[in-house]
């Protein structure tokens, strides 16, 4: 947890303890974990439909089974973390309103990364809500105008999206605020350029705390034909970005794919929720295998191949 918080939205975070916790119409036991879990069984697709679900505090789960949505609560407003595919928008609506929530009150929409399976629905979904979108500036070029940065590894291979205007460009450790409820953007250029990472305080209403981190994919994917050795600055900021996710303030871990940090077998209580080296453990994880890959690189390399 070594990130430090400017005061004044430290504060913010920590006053959300009483009244976020309570900011919840829908009976938590009608929509566990669990059951989404359940739901989700053999269904990893990035537009299965899943049920909302509780996780913790003001915390709730709007994605579909393969593609998560995370939206945030409070007595003021509410805030959601990515929208999924561009069918996917009327599912995460229509999961809001399950929980008894108001499209309406979302104030904020941020996300993950600028890549179609994540933002593709955001356009529609500030459309819907009539909510603001805030992005870091890596990040909010790119969801203006639709389509991948030429750093992007995955440039040749992933399609673009509805561009979305920005109301609003953080600076790294900026929060977007909503009442009493704030989530900090942390700047984490592993899966791509303007891939962004949040965190947010959760708490109980018996006042039980947990830092939650929304971190985004650690995942070094490419087109065939690219080789992160042609491209140092960008191996610069991978290293980067996976110190960043390492260190983030993290009690609870969610991604934007549920299946990269095994969010459904713990949503099913098969192993620990709540973990203080979930996000140390998840940066590893990547670490290893991106040197895996540039090993595979060098070796091919000296190969005289032109691809690992």
């Amino acid at each position: 947890m070594s990130r430090t918080f400017k005061p004044l939205l430290l504060a913010a975070s920590l006053a959300a303890m009483s009244s976020a916790a309570q900011a919840k119409p829908a009976p938590e036991d009608a929509f566990t974990a669990s059951k989404l879990a359940q739901a989700c069984v053999g269904k990893e697709g990035w537009l299965d439909p899943a049920p909302p679900a509780h996780i913790y505090g003001n915390t709730w789960y709007v994605g579909t089974c393969g593609i998560g949505a995370i939206l945030i609560t409070g007595d003021d407003g509410h805030v959601l973390i990515d929208g999924g595919m561009a069918d996917a928008a009327t599912l995460v609506l229509a999961n809001i309103e399950k929980l008894g929530f108001k499209p309406g009150d979302v104030r904020w929409i941020v996300s993950s990364h600028e890549h179609f399976d994540h933002v593709g629905a955001l356009a529609a979904l500030k459309d819907a809500t009539g909510a603001s979108v805030a992005a870091l500036q890596p990040a909010a070029a790119l969801l203006e105008s639709g389509a991948l940065s030429l750093d992007d590894p995955q440039h040749d291979i992933t399609d673009g999206f509805a561009p979305v205007s920005i109301d609003k460009v953080l600076e790294n450790g900026d929060s977007v605020v909503v009442g009493k409820l704030a989530v900090t953007a942390h700047a984490t250029p592993v899966h791509s350029p303007g891939s962004t990472s949040w965190t947010w305080q959760s708490c109980t209403a018996d006042f039980t705390c947990r830092m939650i981190a929304y971190a985004d994919s650690a995942t070094t994917i490419s087109a065939d034909t690219y080789r992160f050795f042609d491209h140092p600055d960008r191996v610069a900021q991978i290293r980067v970005g996976l110190n960043e996710i390492g260190a983030l303030p993290c009690d609870i871990l969610l991604t934007p794919h549920p299946s990269a940090s095994a969010m459904m077998p713990r949503f099913a209580g098969e192993t620990p929720l709540v973990s203080a080296s979930a996000c140390t453990d998840y940066a590893a994880t990547a670490r290893k295998r991106f040197e895996k890959r540039l090993d595979k690189e060098a070796q091919a390399m000296e190969a005289g191949t032109e691809t690992p």
